[in-house]
């Protein structure tokens, strides 16, 4: 339920949600909105006493989710497009892995909101993120690059790391790169 609330000279409004909690528990979200949870023994009272003292926090977290700006996400390619560069990138580097035994991986894409690419080298399957089309041609390659060596390594040891550089020299640049791309 929607609720306000007086912090000094400034009214703010906060969303109660009573649920089966131990404690009061404060949430401030990107989008300035503040949300409360409590348990239903917990007096509105009470609830916005702790508000009250937690003034200068939710204040100060207001004014700086205020300050930031989004970023706009640069599109390099379209949909249909990336798609199209990651199936050349793939063919492409697969000479490097058809001389050490790998057969050509089934390539699929989707949406994915906590990485850019997943190797089930058990299948013989790579999936690509569709949010690649907000990264530059060589972080895809990179990326490319990294799920194919999961066929020679297939986990994130010094082995696998070593592989990667063989062929993407300047991979933790690129990587870099795109912890900058947000995928949410």
């Amino acid at each position: 339920m929607k609720r306000t609330v007086n912090l000094g000279s400034r009214t703010i409004e906060y969303n109660l949600e009573y649920k089966r909690v131990k404690n009061l528990n404060l949430r401030i979200k990107p989008d300035c909105s503040i949300h409360v949870s409590a348990n239903k023994r917990v007096s509105v009272k009470e609830i916005e006493a702790f508000i009250r003292i937690k003034a200068d926090f939710i204040l100060k977290a207001i004014e700086k989710f205020e300050k930031q700006v989004p970023k706009e996400k640069n599109k390099y390619f379209d949909e249909g497009k990336v798609k199209e560069v990651i199936h050349e990138i793939c063919k492409k580097v697969y000479p490097a892995f058809e001389s050490r035994g790998i057969k050509y991986p089934v390539i699929k894409f989707r949406k994915m909101v906590s990485q850019w690419g997943s190797c089930n080298y058990a299948k013989g399957i790579i999936t690509f993120n569709t949010s690649l089309m907000f990264a530059p041609y060589e972080c895809i390659e990179y990326v490319v690059i990294h799920e194919f060596c999961h066929f020679l390594q297939p986990n994130h040891s010094k082995l696998f790391y070593a592989e990667v550089e063989k062929l993407c020299p300047n991979h933790k640049m690129l990587s870099n790169r795109l912890k900058d791309i947000k995928l949410r």
